[in-house]
């Protein structure tokens, strides 16, 4: 037993034969004590958990993460690890579904927002309405209406639009008009806008995978930068609030 213990032990000796028959008070008093330190650590807790946002990122197989060996490969997980790097309170949560139309989002986005807050909303959808030549006026309404429904669940939300483009080959006028589906979406909803989240990555095979269309986990990073670009003045305008 080392001096600083021996003197330890004898302190509480001295302590037990001064109060004799008081071990009782002073047990209940020790458990008093413990029981609000950890009403304390637990509003300590609760207070940090209410004061971390919440980042929704509602998207298709490109969010998901598709093909990917890790869902932490994908682009919204990237962006945890810089916020958390940080030392930011934002939460990210992944909401993407392979093969999501603006249609199945409209639907879908009622259920999510039922389940939680949202401070901000990435909203990245429209690939898949642009490969099936769904008409661009349809992909436009079902964009502007999950903007609304988010921000009838919380006008004071911050909204990030990712502008998609669809190949050559669905045709010349649909793909200029798919494109300005997303700048005119952007502009009339006030929201910010990735003009095109797949810049640097849509048609580079080595960037993607062997269908072409998903991004590798090196896209992946890509894609997460050019969400950051965006991404990153609201943060900090989040945290001036």
């Amino acid at each position: 037993m080392t001096i600083k213990n021996q003197f330890l032990a004898f302190g509480l000796a001295a302590i037990t034969t001064f109060y004799g028959c008081g071990d009782a008070t002073t047990t209940d008093n020790l458990d008093k004590e413990k029981g609000a330190r950890a009403a304390t650590s637990a509003q300590s807790d609760a207070a940090t958990e209410t004061d971390t946002k919440t980042i929704l990122f509602f998207g298709n197989s490109l969010t998901a993460g598709y093909g990917l060996d890790d869902p932490s490969q994908a682009f919204p997980a990237l962006i945890q690890q810089r916020i958390d790097s940080l030392d930011m309170p934002y939460k990210v949560i992944n909401a993407g579904l392979s093969g999501e139309t603006t249609a199945g989002g409209k639907s879908r986005v009622d259920w999510l927002l039922k389940k939680q807050p949202v401070d901000i909303f990435v909203l990245e959808l429209g690939a898949n309405d642009g490969l099936r030549g769904i008409a661009t006026e349809e992909t436009y309404a079902n964009l502007k209406t999950i903007i609304q429904k988010v921000r009838a669940h919380n006008p004071d939300v911050q909204v990030v639009l990712t502008g998609m483009q669809v190949p050559p080959s669905m045709g010349q006028k649909y793909s200029q008009d798919f494109s300005k589906v997303f700048t005119r979406v952007a502009e009339e909803e006030n929201v910010s806008l990735v003009p095109f989240l797949l810049e640097g990555v849509g048609g580079e095979p080595e960037l993607n995978q062997v269908d072409g269309i998903h991004p590798t986990e090196e896209g992946q990073k890509i894609l997460a930068n050019n969400v950051w670009d965006v991404l990153q003045p609201l943060l900090k305008q989040e945290e001036t609030l």
